[in-house]
């Protein structure tokens, strides 16, 4: 079942957990509907959060952080790899989840290109309509265990080490 736009309304620490073991679902070619297990996210918490790209303020590119939860926040990353990120919370508050590997899929980057996601869904609603959602998932969830935030050395290291990302215990992480 598609997940609800009240589901993105919460805390993003929480949200990043409760996304796992969800479906990142992709409607492809000849309307083919692919998905794949999340298993892996970051969190990213509002200005404060030196890691988050909110940290600097509104801006062109980080303005869609700022819609009520529920839309997909895409943004190139090194000048060659799309972000897939789920914006959450309440409007005016830019926190967003990165999804960083699914059961298929291990790496962001690597996610994305698979999937041919790109920025022409940065800023549409997470729903079967724009091609791209995510569905609950019945399963049972294996422990949930937490870390540090993966290329983000340069929020300082109060920020840099603080535990926002998120994976199970039993998955395979590449690091």
């Amino acid at each position: 079942m598609q997940l609800k736009a009240e589901f993105f309304g919460g805390d993003v620490k929480k949200i990043a957990c409760e996304l796992l073991g969800s479906q990142l679902c992709f409607l492809g070619e000849n309307n083919q509907v692919m998905r794949s297990t999340i298993t892996e996210t970051e969190a990213y918490d509002g200005e404060d959060d030196l890691a988050c790209h909110a940290s600097k303020g509104r801006t062109r590119r980080t303005s869609v952080m700022y819609d009520q939860g529920g839309v997909w926040y895409v943004y190139l990353c090194y000048g060659m790899h799309w972000m897939l990120n789920v914006v959450v919370g309440k409007q005016g508050y830019p926190a967003a989840v990165l999804i960083r590997g699914t059961s298929d899929l291990s790496g962001p980057g690597r996610l994305t290109k698979a999937m041919g996601v790109n920025d022409k869904w940065n800023g549409k609603r997470i729903s079967k309509k724009s091609g791209l959602w995510i569905e609950s998932s019945s399963e049972p969830k294996p422990k949930i265990v937490s870390g540090p935030r993966i290329g983000v050395s340069y929020a300082g290291p109060v920020w840099s080490q603080k535990p926002y990302r998120f994976w199970f215990s039993k998955s395979t992480v590449m690091k």
